[in-house]
């Protein structure tokens, strides 16, 4: 009886965490170059039965095999996460610090705490000319450095292939970098990412599109809907549990305290 009490406290620790990438993905429906997070939920059974034969125990842990709790080792949990990096929609913002990347594999380069890659091109000057992100980090160009722009500038134009032009004299180019695994990176909070030093590849060629804004590609439709259904899914974990701790418990001990010694 109190395996199935653990079964329920586990599926419903899983669907909180659940509600927590859901509300995450809800949180950031109009943040600019967001990418939505999924999770793919299995159970320690299965995932057993599919590498066991390639653990470093052969022998002994095909024997214990034998010996796996078949009640609790079925409860749902987290076995991965990971990121959508399908392209969000594209809006015309006209405004010429706005920039839009065309290929999901793009990346801008920008220094926070040391190089960081961001999709978010709403980009500002700040009071020195730097050109910085929404959070202030500056962004950097195919030469490791800050972006600077004049501030008296009245024209300022990118190009398709991330040149920055200050009424028509070229500042700088845009550092783009393509990532062809986008597992090996790491979502570190702020529209940003971690990567692996060599694994960015520098291209500039096609991928910029100004005065546009690339939004989240979270669909809020489809969110409501696994919202709602994770909330009754955890309504239903709390009445399983109400009832083997209360009616059930109360069953076993009013027939215990009927036993005849």
């Amino acid at each position: 009886m109190i395996n199935g009490y653990y079964d329920a406290v586990g599926a419903m620790v899983t669907q909180f965490n659940r509600l927590n990438v859901i509300s995450n993905n809800l949180a950031n429906v109009n943040t600019s170059g967001f990418k939505q997070d999924d999770i793919v939920i299995g159970d320690f059974e299965r995932l057993f039965s599919e590498k066991r034969d390639i653990l470093p125990l052969q022998n002994n842990t095909k024997e214990a095999a034998k010996f796996i709790n078949r009640n609790l080792n079925k409860v749902p949990q987290i076995v991965e996460e990971y990121t959508d990096f399908s392209i969000g929609n594209i809006l015309k913002t006209s405004n010429p610090l706005d920039v839009a990347l065309t290929q999901k594999n793009s990346f801008f380069v920008i220094d926070a705490n040391g190089q960081k890659i961001t999709r978010a091109g709403d980009f500002s000057l700040d009071s020195q000319g730097y050109l910085v992100t929404k959070e202030g980090f500056k962004v950097l160009d195919t030469k490791n450095k800050p972006i600077k722009i004049p501030l008296n500038a009245k024209n300022i134009t990118i190009d398709k292939n991330a040149n920055i032009y200050a009424d028509g004299n070229k500042i700088a180019t845009l550092k783009i970098v393509s990532i062809d695994d986008l597992h090996t990176i790491k979502k570190v909070g702020n529209k940003m990412w971690d990567f692996v030093p060599g694994s960015e590849t520098i291209n500039t060629t096609n991928t910029t599109l100004q005065g546009f804004l690339e939004k989240s590609n979270v669909n809020p439709v489809t969110e409501m809907t696994e919202l709602i259904e994770t909330n009754r899914l955890v309504e239903r974990y709390q009445k399983v549990m109400t009832t083997f701790m209360d009616d059930l418990n109360r069953d076993a001990i009013e027939k215990l305290a009927n036993v005849r010694a």
